[in-house]
C-alpha cells in the first residue's frame, strides 16, 4: 500500500497532465486528485493494523470469534469525474483486506482511471493478478459489467457512477446475491441561515455549485438561502461565480471552468437551463453553452415542476431558492429522490446540528460546502443516492466477510439421546 503511494506521489506532475487532457478538468482540480490518492493508500495501509475481529461472551464456556475475512474477487467500476481518485477508493481498501481486483474504468476515462493503475501496481512490484484491469467501448459497456457483476468467482462489486445505472449493479449483484457498494448520484443543497458568515456561505456555494464545472456527485446543486439574507447573499454569489474564467484550462491555468465531459452532458445541462427559462425562471449570471462550455450560471425562480429541480444537473448551473423557516428549508433539501450530501451555514452550531439531523442524506458539513471527502471517513448516501461506504473502517466492512469461529472449551454436553 505505501509504495503503491509513493508511486502516486512521484508521478504526479504526469498525472494532472494526464487528467487535463483526458478529463478535461482545471489544473487545480488535477493538483487535489493527485495529492489526495497517495493518503487514500495511506489510510489503507493503516487499515492493515486495525482490528479485524473481535472476542465475544458464550453462555457455554467457548472461546467465541467473530473476524472478518476476504471474500476474494471484487469488480471494480469507477467513472470519469475524479477517475484516479474514485479508482483509488473504490479499491484500495478492498485490496489492502486482502482480496484481488478486477477493475473497469469508464470509457471515457481509460487511462486515468484504469491502465495508470495497472502501470503504477507493476512499479510498486504488486504480484500479477492482484490489479486486473479491462477496458471496454461505449458499445461494449452492458456485455463487459454484465460479466464482472454476475462471473461467479466475482463476490462482491464497488460501483460509482449515476444512480440510473447504479440500480442496475445492484439488481444483478442482489439477483446473485453479492455485496455491493454503489455510490450514486446527488442533487446535494446549501442550506444558508440567516446568522451565516456570507462571505464564507458564498464561497462555499460557489466551491459547491462550479468546482470541476459542477461534475462531482455532491456538488452543491441548489443554495437555500433565509430571506433575510437573500439578497446580500445572491450578491457576493454572484460576484464570487462572475471571477470564474471559462476555457481551455490546458491552454491557460487561469480558465478555472473548462469543458464537460462529452456533447451529451453539454446538451442535458442546456435542456435543463431551456426548461426553467419556458417555466418562468431567470439567469442572474451565465447561462451560456458554448459547444461544452457552460459559463457558471445561476438561476432564480425555480420550481418543482422544473427539471433543474428535479434531475441531477452534473454542470456549472445552480438554482438559488429563499426560504422563511428551517423547517421550509428542510423541507426544500428533502425533496429529491437523492440523499448524498448537505451543507448547512450558521454561526449556531446547536441550529446546525439539529438540521442535519433532519437531512435525509448520508453526510452533512456544518459551515461548509456539501462537496467534502476524506480517506477515513464513511463516505456514501441514502436514498436514491447509493447503499454502502467507502472509506476507513467502514470500507474494510463493505469488502470482507464475517465469520462466527469457537473452540470449545466449556464441555458442553450433547442430548443423552444422542
Amino acid at each position: 500500500m505505501l509504495e503503491i503511494a509513493d508511486v502516486f506521489e512521484r508521478r504526479k506532475m504526469e498525472i494532472v497532465e494526464a487528467l487535463q487532457a483526458e478529463g478535461g478538468g482545471w489544473f487545480g482540480k488535477g493538483m487535489f486528485e493527485t495529492g489526495y490518492v497517495p493518503e487514500i493508500f495511506h489510510s489503507a495501509a493503516a487499515a492493515n493494523y486495525a482490528p479485524i475481529g473481535e472476542v465475544i461472551p458464550s453462555e457455554y464456556g467457548k472461546l467465541s470469534l467473530a473476524v472478518r475475512q476476504p471474500m476474494g474477487v471484487v469488480s471494480v467500476i469507477s467513472p470519469w469525474n475524479f477517475p484516479v481518485l474514485l479508482t483509488a477508493r473504490g479499491l484500495a481498501f478492498a485490496l489492502a483486506a486482502g482480496n484481488t481486483i478486477v477493475l473497469k474504468p469508464s470509457e471515457e476515462t481509460p487511462y486515468c482511471g484504469g491502465l495508470l493503475f495497472a502501470e503504477v501496481f507493476a512499479e510498486a512490484g504488486i504480484p500479477e493478478g492482484v490489479l486486473n484491469v479491462v477496458t471496454c467501448s461505449r458499445a461494449n459497456v452492458q456485455p463487459v459489467g454484465d460479466e464482472l457483476i454476475e462471473n461467479p468467482r466475482v463476490k462482491g462489486v464497488s460501483f460509482t457512477g449515476s444512480t440510473p445505472v447504479g440500480r442496475q449493479v445492484a439488481a444483478r449483484a442482489g439477483a446473485h446475491l453479492k455485496k455491493c457498494c454503489v455510490e450514486l448520484g446527488g442533487k446535494d443543497a446549501l442550506i444558508v441561515c440567516d446568522d451565516a458568515d456570507l462571505e464564507r456561505a458564498s464561497a462555499a456555494a460557489s466551491f459547491g455549485s462550479f468546482m470541476h464545472q459542477g461534475q462531482i456527485c455532491m456538488s452543491v446543486e441548489k443554495v437555500l438561502v433565509h430571506e433575510r439574507v437573500f439578497e446580500p447573499f445572491l450578491q457576493k454569489f454572484v460576484e464570487r461565480a462572475a471571477r470564474l474564467k471559462v476555457g481551455d484550462p490546458t491552454k491557460d491555468s487561469g480558465h478555472i471552468i473548462g469543458p464537460l465531459i462529452n456533447d451529451r452532458q453539454a446538451a442535458k445541462v442546456k435542456e435543463q437551463i431551456d426548461d426553467a427559462l419556458a417555466k418562468g425562471a431567470k439567469v442572474v449570471l451565465g447561462g451560456r453553452v458554448d459547444g461544452r462550455f457552460v459559463a457558471p450560471t445561476i438561476m432564480l425562480g425555480v420550481t418543482p415542476d422544473m427539471k433543474l429541480y428535479q434531475e441531477e444537473t452534473f454542470g456549472p448551473v445552480v438554482p438559488v431558492i429563499p426560504f422563511r423557516t428551517d423547517e421550509e428549508a428542510i423541507a426544500i433539501a428533502n425533496d429529491t429522490e437523492y440523499g448524498l450530501s448537505s451543507g448547512v451555514m450558521t454561526r449556531d452550531e446547536n441550529r446546525g446540528l439539529a438540521i442535519a439531523q433532519r437531512l435525509e442524506t448520508g453526510m452533512c458539513h456544518i459551515n461548509c460546502s456539501s462537496v467534502n471527502d476524506e480517506p477515513h471517513a464513511p463516505f456514501g448516501g441514502a436514498k436514491a443516492s447509493g447503499m454502502g461506504r467507502h472509506g476507513g473502517r467502514w470500507a474494510t466492512e463493505t469488502f470482507t466477510d464475517t465469520r462466527w469461529i469457537t473452540l470449545e472449551r466449556g464441555g458442553r454436553a450433547f442430548p443423552p439421546m444422542f
